[in-house]
């Protein structure tokens, strides 16, 4: 464990030490968990699509990761959440107040906002992500609106601002930079925010927030800012740096998930023998439910796949389509969904100078060999 990276303030004022943990123990829990390792310090690490294609929600330990700096060591004893700015009154509480009231607990889709960064030309700076820094959980937390409720939001306040218990440096910037973000007053309603402090029916994992972190459903994961310490309402348009000099197209902050569908079988990469197969994926979008998904072989015509399993408003959503694949030879794989509000995956990616919410359609080759004469098809065909 590193030393205080990090000061966090505490409820009479006074300043609490942060700890980070040791970026090589985390690194390396995060090869044992089978992650693909971006970068080790900060961590950052994507979920291998073939591990996508399990139950409907990731497990803890297979969940990407997104950090910005290291990850901090919090001692539930001593953190507080703290409320203030344009609000009737500061709260300050500890995590077994926030679990003492009303709970929710919903099935939710994070998606970094630079995943797919690597599919775009000519390339854009930052985290090479493909296209696995996106999971599912099942979330656990307190309403925003009920905590904000009960500090009573001020007319004059305009937004939001969460900050997190990370810090660091940041090119451009003198002196250490806390992770911050925030959300418009007038959107509260709407966005169904958490304050989770479980994740999968088990206490929320160091690497993922803990004690603390607000989940804002069908919005880029930037949004859901973990470790979280303050909660600060102002009058003002906040412009901090992960606000304003980063997670933004053209000035415009990210917001809402854009519509996008990926393929999880057959894994990406891999030989399969000609015959029936059965091609599975997933799809989401942070504006809508997912309408559709279509499938497209080679030149062939774009076919609707059949969606499948759990509906859940804001987490992604299986689908499947059977096929006969001949070969031998190289063929094509493609998907592409629309939500419910009319959006429709592009064909070509939409760069941007900082690579954000490359939503492409996904495509992969599979290499297919001749079919063995006399042997029953591949056990995933017969499913």
């Amino acid at each position: 464990m590193r030393e205080a990276d990090v000061a966090a303030p505490g409820q009479t004022g006074e300043y609490l030490e942060v700890h980070t943990l040791d970026p090589r123990q985390a690194c390396l829990a995060a090869f044992d968990a089978g992650l693909l390792v971006r970068s080790a310090d900060p961590l950052n690490c994507e979920t291998p699509l073939p591990a996508l294609a399990g139950g409907l929600v990731v497990p803890n330990a297979r969940f990407y990761v997104r950090n910005h700096f290291g990850i901090p060591h919090l001692d539930r004893s001593r953190w507080r959440l703290e409320v203030g700015g344009l609000v009737g009154r500061r709260l300050s509480l500890g995590l077994g107040q926030l679990r003492a009231m009303p709970s929710v607990t919903a099935m939710i889709t994070l998606e970094c906002a630079g995943n797919g960064r690597a599919g775009l030309w000519p390339p854009a700076p930052g985290e090479q992500w493909g296209l696995g820094a996106v999971s599912t959980a099942e979330w656990t937390g307190v309403p925003l609106t009920e905590v904000l409720n009960r500090a009573g939001i001020q007319a004059t306040a305009h937004e939001v601002i969460f900050r997190g218990a990370d810090s660091g440096h940041v090119n451009g910037h003198g002196g250490r930079v806390r992770f911050e973000r925030s959300l418009p007053v007038s959107r509260l309603g709407q966005a169904g925010a958490l304050l989770a402090y479980a994740m999968n029916g088990e206490e929320l994992p160091a690497h993922h927030g803990y004690p603390l972190r607000l989940i804002v459903p069908g919005w880029y994961a930037v949004a859901s800012v973990k470790w979280l310490t303050e909660i600060q309402l102002t009058g003002r348009p906040f412009r901090g740096h992960f606000q304003a000099d980063r997670y933004h197209i053209d000035g415009e902050p990210l917001t809402l998930q854009r519509v996008r569908s990926l393929i999880t079988e057959p894994a990406p990469g891999t030989g399969i023998e000609a015959g029936d197969i059965l091609i599975r994926g997933l799809a989401w979008s942070g504006a809508a439910p997912i309408a559709r998904v279509e499938v497209r072989i080679d030149d062939g015509p774009w076919r609707p796949a059949t969606l499948a399993g759990e509906r859940h408003r804001h987490s992604w959503q299986r689908w499947e389509l059977p096929a006969r694949l001949t070969g031998p030879g190289t063929v094509t794989i493609r998907a592409r969904a629309t939500d419910q509000a009319g959006h429709t995956q592009p064909g070509q990616p939409q760069w941007n100078q900082l690579g954000y919410a490359n939503n492409v359609i996904h495509e992969l080759h599979v290499a297919v060999a001749a079919a063995s004469s006399g042997q029953r098809p591949p056990e995933h065909a017969r499913r």
